[in-house]
């Protein structure tokens, strides 16, 4: 507690080089153009579940690491 009575917050300084860029969030549209569809069908796969993400508001949220691994998958699958 501070000496006002209100709890004390402790800040923690992140240096953006250490902040890892697969940790990134991308939006719908962003990821329509990685996995080369219609942000629409990103949306859909989402929904359904078949897409990792979570809803920010309104919005589909993506990280970058899980659309990444997505891809990976998929190649993978059409490869065969």
């Amino acid at each position: 507690m501070t000496d006002d009575g209100a709890p004390a917050t402790k800040t923690v300084s992140r240096d953006p080089a250490m902040i890892d860029t697969e940790d990134s969030l991308l939006n719908s549209k962003e990821v329509a153009e990685i996995l080369d569809c219609s942000p629409d069908t990103v949306n859909e796969l989402a929904r359904k579940n078949v897409l990792p993400a979570f809803k920010k508001g309104r919005q589909w949220r993506f990280r970058k690491r899980d659309i990444a691994s997505f891809k990976r998958q998929l190649r993978g699958t059409t490869a065969a």
